[in-house]
C-alpha cells in the first residue's frame, strides 16, 4: 500500500518512535547530573499526561478538563503508600495526623501498610472511578462541551474533598514521605538513574500500547466514533462501550503517571488537582499536536523545558505567553505542530503531483 507521505506510513511512524524511545532510554547514559535526572524523569511524567490526554481527545474527540482526577488520586495512594513505608510499624500514624489531633489510623490508610496493595489501588482505583465516570456520561450520551464542564466539575468536587478532610489528607500542605519508595527491599533514590529507568521503562511500554491499539480494529472503530458517533452506532457498534473503555485506558496512563510523580517529588498536594494543572494537560496535547501521540508527548516537553528556561524571568507572565501561543495554534494550526510536520513531508509529494499527474494517477490506480 502506497501512502500520500511518510507522515501516513506506519513502518516510518514505527521508526520514529523506536528513535524516540532509544533517546529516551538513553538519556542515563549522557545525563549525569542528579537534579538533571530528575528534572527530565519529571519532564516524562508529564509526557505521560500528554499521552492521556491525546488518548482521549485526539483518538476518541473526548475532550477531557479533568484529567487531574486519575493523576491525583493515584498520587495520594502513592503517596499514602511511602508514607506507610516510612512509619514505624508500631507507631504507625502520620506526624500529621497526630497534629490533627486523630487517635487511630483511619481505615481506608490501612490497606497501604502493604506496598503491593498500595501500589495496586493506586493504579486501579483512580482508573476505575475514572472509567465508571465516563460510563455514566457516555450512556447518558454526554458529548462535546457537557464532557469538558462535567469533568471540570469532578475535578474541583475531589479537590475541595481532600481540602476538607484535612485530618486524612494534610489538607493545602499534602503528604510528604519522609522516605524513597522501596520496592523489593531497595529504596530508590528519586534523584537516581534508577528512578528515571522505571519511569522512561512506563512511558516506553504505555506509549507503544497506546499505538498498537490506535492501529488495531479497536482503533479503527474509534476513530470512526469520534468522525460520527450516530452513524457508528447504527453500524451496530456499542459506542458506550468503545468511549468508556479508551476513556479508562486514559486514565490508567494518567495514574501510572500520578504514581511515577510522587516516586520522582516524594510529595503531592491539591496542586496536582487543580484545574489550571489538568488545563494545562490539555494546552500541551494541543500544541504538540492532539490526534498524534508523539507529537502531544513532545508538546509537553517543549513547554515545560521552555517554562523551566524562561519560567523564572517571566514569572506570572509565562501563563499569558503560553496562553497566547496556545489561541495562535489553535487558531493556525489546528493540528498542532504536528500539521507542520505533516504539511512537510507532503510536500515531495505536492511536487511531484504538479509536475507529474499522469504517472501519480497511473499509480494510484
Amino acid at each position: 500500500m502506497t501512502y500520500s507521505s511518510l507522515y501516513q506510513d506506519p513502518k516510518a511512524q514505527w521508526a520514529v518512535y523506536i528513535g524516540f524511545f532509544v533517546i529516551v532510554l538513553a538519556v542515563p547514559l549522557v545525563v549525569h547530573d542528579s537534579f538533571t535526572i530528575n528534572l527530565l524523569g519529571t519532564y516524562g511524567v508529564f509526557a505521560l499526561l500528554a499521552l492521556s490526554v491525546s488518548l482521549a481527545w485526539g483518538a476518541g474527540g473526548i475532550l477531557t478538563l479533568g484529567q487531574g482526577v486519575p493523576f491525583g488520586l493515584a498520587a495520594y495512594c502513592m503517596a499514602m503508600t511511602m508514607q506507610m513505608q516510612s512509619q514505624d510499624p508500631s507507631n504507625p500514624m502520620p506526624p500529621f495526623m497526630l497534629n490533627n489531633s486523630l487517635t487511630h489510623l483511619p481505615l481506608f490508610w490501612e490497606p497501604f501498610k502493604s506496598t503491593t496493595a498500595g501500589i495496586l489501588i493506586a493504579l486501579l482505583f483512580p482508573t476505575l472511578v475514572w472509567m465508571l465516570f465516563g460510563g455514566m456520561m457516555f450512556a447518558a450520551r454526554v458529548a462535546g462541551g457537557f464532557v469538558a464542564v462535567m469533568t471540570l466539575a469532578m475535578l474541583s468536587a475531589i479537590n475541595l474533598l481532600v481540602l476538607d478532610i484535612q485530618p486524612y489528607t494534610n489538607g493545602a500542605n499534602g503528604i510528604t514521605p519522609s522516605n524513597g519508595l522501596q520496592l523489593f527491599g531497595a529504596t530508590i533514590d528519586p534523584y537516581g538513574p534508577g528512578a528515571y529507568v522505571i519511569m522512561a521503562i512506563c512511558l516506553v511500554i504505555l506509549t507503544a500500547g497506546s499505538k498498537l491499539l490506535l492501529q488495531s480494529k479497536f482503533g479503527l472503530v474509534t476513530h470512526a466514533i469520534r468522525t460520527d458517533p450516530e452513524r457508528t452506532r447504527f453500524l451496530g457498534y456499542n459506542v458506550f462501550l468503545y468511549q468508556s473503555v479508551l476513556f479508562g485506558v486514559s486514565g490508567f496512563i494518567a495514574s501510572v503517571a500520578g504514581c511515577l510523580f510522587v516516586m520522582l517529588v516524594q510529595y503531592v498536594s491539591p496542586a496536582q488537582l487543580d484545574v489550571s494543572f489538568s488545563v494545562s494537560m490539555v494546552v500541551w496535547a494541543g500544541i504538540g499536536g492532539r490526534a498524534s501521540l508523539l507529537w502531544a508527548m513532545l508538546g509537553a516537553l517543549l513547554v515545560n523545558a521552555g517554562q523551566t528556561v524562561v519560567g523564572d524571568t517571566l514569572l506570572n507572565t509565562w501563563l499569558l505567553v503560553l496562553g497566547l501561543f496556545f489561541i495562535l495554534v489553535v487558531r493556525f494550526l489546528p493540528a498542532g505542530l504536528a500539521g507542520i510536520t505533516a504539511w512537510l513531508l507532503a510536500l515531495p509529494g505536492r511536487k511531484r503531483q504538479a509536475h507529474g499527474q499522469v504517472s501519480l494517477a497511473s499509480e494510484g490506480g
